[in-house]
C-alpha cells in the first residue's frame, strides 16, 4: 500500500501529540484528585479536633457533629495509628465504585477512639468532571491540531519531492536542460534541496561523460571513414575472382559500420530534425516495402494521412525489415493500421535484455537470434523514430499450442497525432511485462 509523505508526517505528529495529551491528562487528572483528597483530609481532621474539644468539656460526654466513638467500620489502617497513640486521617475507595469515604480518628485519653467519616464531596466531584472533560476536549483539539499541522508540513514536503521527481522524470527522458533544483524551488532550504543539487551535479557528470564518449565515437568513425572508402575504392582494382570478392565484402561491411556509427553520434547528439512532408502512410509503406523485399506482405488495414520525415521513416523501416530477415524467419509481415506501422516476423523473438532494456549498440542478443552484425541496426532504427517524434517498441508472439515458447518478433511503430516541434519528443517505450 503506497502512502504519503504528508499522510505520514500527519500520522506520525498526531500520534506523537496524542500520546503526550493524554500522558498529561493522567498527570493531571491524579495530581488534582490528590490535591483535593489532601484539603478534604485536612477540613475533615480540623472538624474532628473541633469535635474531640467539644465531647471532652461537654457533660455527659456525647459524640457531636457525626462522630462516634469506637466504630466497627473504622478502616484497618487507622486502627493501627491509633495503638500507635496518633491521629490520622484515610480515603477509603469503595469496590462498587461512587465517591470515596475520608476518615478522621483520633485517640482519645480513656482509650477510646473518635472518628468521624464522609463521603468526598459532591461539588468536588463535580469539579473532577469538568476538569476530566476539559483535558479529553484539550486532547482531542492536540490531536487534531497535530494532523493538521502535520498534513501542512507534510504536503509542503509532499508537494517539493513530487517537482523534484517530475522533474527528474524529464532528464531521464532525455530532456537534460532541466534543473531539479530550478522545478522544486521554495524560500526554505531543506534536504529536498540537497537531494536536487545531488540530482542536477549526477545529471551534469553524466551528460558530460555521454557528450565525451560520443564525440570519441564520432572522431574515430570519422578518421576511420578516409581509409576505409581508400580501401575500397583498391578493392575494386583488383583482379577478379574470389579472394577478391571476399576483400570487397568485408570492405563494404567495414564502410556499412562506419556510416551506422556516424548516424548513431549524430543522433545521440540531438541535433537532428525532420524534414516534414504529409504523406499516405499505408501507400508509401507498401511502396518501400516493395522495393526493399518483394517478398515481405503488406497489409493496410486503414489508411491514414500523417505529418513525417519520409527519409528517417524509410530507414526505421529498411532497419525494422532488415532485423526481421537476418534474425528472424519468414513470412515477414508488415501490417499499416492508422499511424501504427507493424513489422512481424516468425523467427525465436527478441532477446530478453532487448525487451527489458531497448536496443542496445554493439549488442545482438542471444545466440538463437544472433551471431552476425553489430548490434546497430535497432538502436538506429530507435534513434530515427524518436526525432520523428515517434515511439517505437518491442514484443515476442507466444507460439500457438505452447504457452512458454516464442512464436515471433513483433517491433511496433506509433507515429505522432502532430508533427514533431524537436528531437526526442517522445521517449522510446519498453512494452509492459
Amino acid at each position: 500500500m503506497r502512502t504519503g509523505v504528508r499522510w505520514k508526517i500527519a500520522v506520525a505528529i498526531a500520534a506523537v501529540g496524542a500520546l503526550i495529551a493524554v500522558t498529561l491528562s493522567i498527570v493531571v487528572h491524579n495530581a488534582a484528585r490528590i490535591s483535593m483528597l489532601d484539603n478534604a483530609r485536612e477540613v475533615q481532621m480540623e472538624r474532628l479536633l473541633f469535635a474531640q474539644r467539644m465531647y471532652e468539656t461537654s457533660k455527659p460526654k456525647e459524640p457531636r457533629f457525626g462522630t462516634k466513638i469506637n466504630d466497627p467500620a473504622l478502616p484497618p489502617q487507622l486502627h493501627q495509628l491509633m495503638r500507635d497513640k496518633r491521629r490520622g486521617t484515610y480515603v477509603q475507595e469503595h469496590r462498587h465504585g461512587g465517591p470515596p469515604d475520608v476518615w478522621a480518628a483520633v485517640p482519645l485519653a480513656n482509650g477510646d477512639v473518635l472518628s468521624l467519616h464522609i463521603p468526598f464531596a459532591d461539588r468536588s466531584a463535580t469539579i473532577m468532571n469538568d476538569l476530566d472533560r476539559a483535558l479529553v476536549i484539550g486532547s482531542v483539539s492536540v490531536v487534531f491540531g497535530g494532523c493538521a499541522l502535520g498534513v501542512l508540513i507534510g504536503g509542503g514536503l509532499s508537494r517539493r519531492l513530487r517537482k523534484a521527481a517530475v522533474a527528474a522524470g524529464r532528464v531521464a527522458q532525455g530532456n537534460t536542460e532541466v534543473r531539479v533544483r530550478d522545478a522544486v524551488g521554495g524560500v526554505v532550504r531543506d534536504e529536498t534541496d540537497d537531494l536536487a543539487w545531488a540530482v542536477d551535479a549526477l545529471t551534469d557528470a553524466l551528460n558530460e561523460r555521454i557528450e565525451a564518449e560520443r564525440r570519441v565515437t564520432a572522431d574515430i568513425a570519422h578518421e576511420l571513414r578516409t581509409p576505409v572508402t581508400g580501401l575500397l575504392t583498391a578493392a575494386e582494382l583488383l583482379p577478379p575472382g574470389r579472394p577478391t570478392e571476399l576483400v570487397r565484402d568485408r570492405a563494404q561491411a567495414m564502410r556499412t559500420l562506419v556510416e551506422d556509427v556516424l548516424e548513431v553520434a549524430r543522433l545521440d547528439s540531438a541535433s537532428e530534425r525532420a524534414e516534414l512532408q504529409e504523406i499516405a502512410l499505408g501507400e508509401f509503406v507498401e511502396r518501400r516495402v516493395r522495393a526493399l523485399d518483394p517478398e515481405v506482405e503488406v497489409r493496410v488495414v486503414h489508411e491514414s494521412w500523417v505529418n513525417t520525415d519520409p527519409r528517417r521513416l524509410e530507414r526505421v523501416l529498411g532497419n525494422l525489415l532488415a532485423n526481421a530477415a537476418k534474425h528472424g524467419k519468414p513470412p515477414v509481415e508488415v501490417t499499416v493500421e492508422g499511424r501504427v506501422v507493424r513489422v512481424r516476423d516468425h523467427g525465436p523473438g527478441f532477446p530478453e535484455a532487448l525487451l527489458k532494456e531497448g536496443p542496445s549498440r554493439f549488442r545482438t542478443g542471444t545466440s538463437d537470434r544472433a551471431g552476425q552484425g553489430h548490434g546497430l541496426g535497432l538502436t538506429i532504427a530507435a534513434g530515427q523514430a524518436r526525432v520523428l517524434g515517434a515511439r517505437l517498441t518491442f514484443r515476442n508472439v507466444a507460439a500457438e499450442g505452447s504457452p512458454g515458447g516464442v512464436g515471433g518478433a513483433i517491433a511496433v511503430l506509433w507515429l505522432p497525432d502532430h508533427a514533431p516541434t524537436n528531437t526526442g519528443s517522445f521517449p522510446v517505450l519498453r512494452p509492459a511485462d
